[in-house]
Parts: structure tokens; C-alpha cells; sequence
């Protein structure tokens, strides 16, 4: 999570979150090696936001940095899986928070980082189309927890 939004909001740091720092290169590609070095314990996660930082949910095509894909590089063997988070209140005065996680995504083999990002931001722009429009259209998609 870049480190600003850390600070900010410190509930992350809480469930495990560590922080980049966008500005400074060799601070980054720290970030990046810890997060692939995570990836070595058992049954292990990593949750990133692949744009860099948390923003407001929007079905246009996301902008990601090139971290996801060095780290898919370094991490051959782990599936990387979207997930679209989605909060509206067009139906009720309290919102109401959707939750759709995607199948998992075939990396593109390709020395072009340019087309392997496009390939990310796509199957996560088409995972969060779907979150908008099924949230909105039929109840029975979701379950209720």
C-alpha cells in the first residue's frame, strides 16, 4: 500500500499491510522484494492494489504499475486473482458493499511489459463491469452475509 495511504489510514498496518513508497526507487523495489519474499511461506497472500494506492471505485480501465507484473515475473507459481470491491446506495439508505472475486488470470508470456499490464487492467475491467451491473440488476447473483 503506497505510504501515504498507510498513514493515513492505520487500520492496514493492523492486518498485515506494508507500505511502498512510489517516489523513491530503491525504497520501491524493496517493497517489491518483500512482497515476492512473502510469497515463499505457506498458504500464503498478498493483496496489492495494483494501481499503486486506493481509489474510488470506477468500471473504467485501471492503470497499474509495473510492480504486479515484476512480481508475477518472480512468482511464476502463484495465481493472481482480481477482486472488485463495490459499495452503492441506490437501493437502500445504508450502503450496501459487493464483493466479487474473479477466476484466476493466464499471465500473458510475453517480454512486453506494456501488453502484460493491458492484460491485467482488462480482466480486472471486466470483473468490475460485471460487479457494477449484476449489483445493481438482480439480487439472487450475491449472497447475503
Amino acid at each position: 500500500m503506497e505510504d501515504k495511504q498507510i498513514q493515513e489510514h492505520k487500520f492496514f498496518q493492523k492486518i498485515g499491510a506494508f507500505s511502498v513508497n512510489l517516489e523513491h526507487t530503491k525504497s520501491l523495489i524493496t517493497s517489491l522484494r518483500y512482497a515476492v519474499n512473502s510469497m515463499k511461506r505457506p498458504q500464503a497472500s498478498l493483496f496489492i492494489y495494483p494501481e499503486g494506492k486506493i481509489v474510488p471505485f470506477t468500471a473504467d480501465k485501471p492503470k497499474f504499475k509495473k510492480g504486479l507484473v515484476w512480481i508475477a515475473e518472480k512468482c511464476p507459481e502463484v495465481d493472481i486473482v482480481p477482486i472488485g470491491i463495490y459499495i452503492h446506495t441506490s437501493k437502500y439508505d445504508k450502503p450496501e458493499l459487493f464483493i466479487k472475486i474473479g477466476d484466476p488470470i493466464q499471465s500473458v508470456n510475453s517480454s512486453n511489459n506494456v501488453r502484460s499490464i493491458k492484460h491485467y487492467e482488462t480482466k480486472l475491467q471486466e470483473l468490475l463491469i460485471y460487479l457494477q451491473e449484476t449489483s445493481h440488476s438482480s439480487e439472487h447473483t450475491f449472497q447475503k452475509i
